[in-house]
């Protein structure tokens, strides 16, 4: 069967030998020659590479094969835009990349493709790591390839453009751009995002945003119902919708152009349905005639937005089609000679350190010095009344406090998610935040974890410093691929170019009597603690929350880190530790000059002893305290370690924490199955620990609502057998 480019260097050979081209709309005299013919430029530099991408994998010099043709009108589109404006790519977008490049001058988009594919490190966002369309000084955003999970970014940067605390990282009048595919359309993660986009527009929010979805009527081997996709697209409430042909290239400048500067002017998001077709399949490996017949394959050949464009400048005598196709051939020399000098030369990403560097680089005294940094006009902030001297606190108390602190501290902060405005959470621990600094910085949101989210990842583009609140951790595994997928995986992709740090609060852990059920008490961190460069920590006590909290905000600001803290509801409210009335769970708020640090990696010692060691976190510190206290009644005095830091575990502290210890129990309210504690005895074992080591945990079970929880959570008889039986 004839191939794409057969055929396309065919069509053009046939009107040079007099063929009639193909008629036009009629609108071709629209467009100044010069946009023509830079069009026609991005559209074949795109198609000569991914030709070229085939032939370095059947080198076994590259490693992708996703491409963009037939979707090289996406050109017109950064053609549209100014090379300022940020772009948020899917991964057919080869036209685009090439036509913003060649507005930059010094652009190597070839080279940066071909090096790309081949796991180079000379390519120039992802440094060997994988191959995304993205570049820092063409302001392309890297993208995963999961489906259209970086709409919420695109979303978040577009409401945040301006609300950095040092003015925009973009200019003031940018444009973000987002495109996506008509499969991806359907994915709940579209839907969520375009819901945001529609619902912030409606409210008369700014949200300068053109989202671009291309259309090419098949999703890998699945086809999109006929008038769906425009159905859809043009009934989304507060967005304009336009649509456009890639096979009628004057016409989409003209619609591009005109979308992108009504975005521009009014701060309102369009989308542009932009009309594609996919050549060669899905990638390389997609054996199209599987599911497509060729006489229908054979057919889209006509609607080669190439050809189109070829057609266009021969129309208007700009160019000949055998000139046309002399440029394509020039193209084809251009990217196959760079690819030539690739093979057997490729320098490659050689050991483990040298591809988690993004992950794992560290600045250790600028997080030490932006954690002890504090702002000069307290006392108004909390209305005269400075939180260390209002005597012992709650750990909700400790967390508010802090807050206040960290919003005054950090102007560019904000605090956002359901219910932390005006109602101040559910728990009351955003109380008074919104009057303190206004709706600007402490917002509520829609409730959609997907979206609170994607605000925070578009927020630290734009140059904020994100603080979104989960209100339950049972609510994250909404959204939790917004942490997994794009932000913990931003400074991986861009060789950490590009950061997005935010500090995550969420509610969650067991124990919270008389409410909730399992939405409400869930005590899974399995998700959170296998994702690569995430740091959680956990608060447990009001004397350390605030520095934990600190410690956070100065990870995210310096490391642009992306920092969950777990507060758990359960201990919110708590005052009391061994009997009631007795205040050992409260704490004095430490002044600026004496702030306590609780650096990434370090463990705190709650209570001393030698003859058993118990290693816990969150709800379990207080219990393994009264436990210990049991014990001591028994002769046995018992060390409580509480771990703080449960991503990155803090394995070289905990060792030295035990030093003169020779029984361990970990005590973990998390699940047998997936919890902390496998973690804790595993590093334990790695780090040759002589001694006996335990562990006690919850049952792997959901928590039920009621008093059936305490058949299934770890409860403090529980923890006293268990370390009876270490110690015997």
């Amino acid at each position: 069967m004839e191939s794409i480019d057969e055929h396309l260097t065919r069509r053009l050979s046939e009107w040079s030998a007099g063929q009639p081209v193909p008629a036009g709309s009629g609108v071709d005299a629209d467009v100044a020659p010069e946009v023509l013919l830079a069009l026609l430029d991005a559209q074949v530099q795109a198609r000569q590479l991914d030709l070229a991408l085939r032939w370095l994998q059947a080198q076994r010099e590259g490693f992708y094969t996703i491409g963009s043709s037939g979707h090289e009108s996406n050109a017109a589109v950064a053609l549209a835009l100014r090379p300022t404006d940020p772009a948020l790519l899917h991964y057919r977008s080869g036209g685009f990349f090439a036509a913003r490049a060649g507005q930059v001058p010094g652009a190597t988009p070839i080279a940066d493709v071909l090096h790309s594919a081949a796991a180079s490190r000379r390519d120039p966002i992802s440094g060997g790591r994988h191959k995304v369309f993205g570049h820092r000084a063409l302001n392309i955003v890297p993208q995963t390839s999961t489906i259209a999970s970086h709409l919420p970014r695109a979303m978040g940067l577009a409401f945040n453009l301006g609300r950095g605390a040092g003015g925009s990282v973009y200019p003031d009048d940018a444009v973000v751009v987002c495109s996506f595919g008509d499969a991806s359309l359907n994915h709940s993660t579209a839907a969520g995002a375009l819901n945001a986009v529609g619902y912030s527009a409606h409210q008369g929010l700014p949200m300068p945003l053109l989202l671009v979805c291309e259309d090419n009527g098949i999703g890998i081997s699945t086809r999109s119902p006929r008038g769906w996709v425009r159905r859809a697209l043009s009934s989304l409430p507060a967005i304009d919708y336009v649509h456009a042909g890639g096979t009628d290239p004057a016409h989409l400048l003209a619609v591009a152009a005109a979308a992108a500067r009504r975005v521009r002017t009014e701060r309102r998001p369009i989308v542009l349905h932009l009309g594609t077709v996919r050549f060669m399949g899905h990638a390389g490996s997609d054996a199209e005639l599987a599911y497509r017949g060729r006489s229908e394959i054979l057919a889209d050949y006509d609607r080669d937005p190439i050809l189109a464009t070829a057609a266009a400048l021969a129309r208007r005598g700009i160019l000949s089609p055998a000139e046309s196709l002399a440029r394509y051939e020039h193209a084809r020399k251009l990217v196959m000679d760079e690819a030539r000098l690739m093979v057997g030369k490729v320098e490659r990403l050689a050991s483990p350190a040298a591809v988690t560097a993004p992950l794992t680089a560290r600045r250790p005294e600028a997080v030490t010095a932006a954690a002890a940094r504090a702002g000069a006009d307290r006392p108004s902030v909390f209305g005269g009344k400075l939180p260390e001297t209002r005597g012992p606190l709650t750990l909700a108390q400790s967390i508010t406090a802090a807050l206040h602190d960290a919003l005054l501290t950090h102007p560019g902060a904000q605090v956002f998610g359901e219910d932390v405005a005006r109602k101040g959470g559910v728990y009351g621990v955003t109380r008074g935040l919104r009057k303190a600094f206004g709706a600007g910085r402490v917002f509520d949101t829609l409730l959609d974890e997907q979206s609170i989210l994607g605000l925070a990842l578009g927020g630290a583009l734009a140059g904020t410093l994100p603080i979104p609140e989960i209100q339950y951790l049972a609510y994250l595994h909404n959204a939790e691929d917004q942490l997994r997928g794009e932000a913990a995986s931003l400074r991986f992709f861009s060789d950490g170019q590009y950061q997005n740090g935010m500090v995550v609060r969420i509610a969650g852990l067991a124990y919270q009597k008389g409410f909730g059920g399992h939405f409400h008490n869930d005590n899974s961190v399995a998700v959170l603690r296998d994702i690569p460069g995430l740091a959680l920590a956990v608060a447990s006590h009001p004397a350390t929350a605030p520095a934990l909290l600190r410690q956070c905000l100065a990870l995210a600001e310096q490391e642009g880190r992306v920092c969950v803290l777990l507060e758990p509801i359960a201990l919110y409210h708590t005052r009391d530790l061994h009997t009631e009335g007795d205040g050992g769970w409260l704490a004095p708020y430490a002044p600026p000059p004496s702030w306590g640090e609780a650096p990434l990696g370090s463990v705190r010692t709650v209570r001393d002893g030698d003859d058993l060691a118990i290693v816990t976190f969150g709800n379990g510190v207080p219990m393994s305290l009264r436990t210990a206290a049991v014990l001591a009644g028994e002769g046995a005095e018992t060390r409580v370690v509480d771990l703080q830091w449960l991503a990155p575990l803090p394995t070289a502290a905990l060792h030295a924490a035990l030093a003169g210890v020779s029984r361990v129990l970990v005590v973990d309210e998390t699940r047998t199955s997936g919890g902390v504690s496998e973690a804790v005895v595993a590093a334990l074992v790695d780090a040759g620990f002589p001694g006996r080591i335990a562990r006690v945990n919850s049952v792997d079970s959901y928590v039920p609502l009621g008093p059936a929880a305490d058949q299934v959570l770890l409860g403090e008889p529980d923890i006293l057998a268990a370390a009876r039986t270490v110690l015997s």
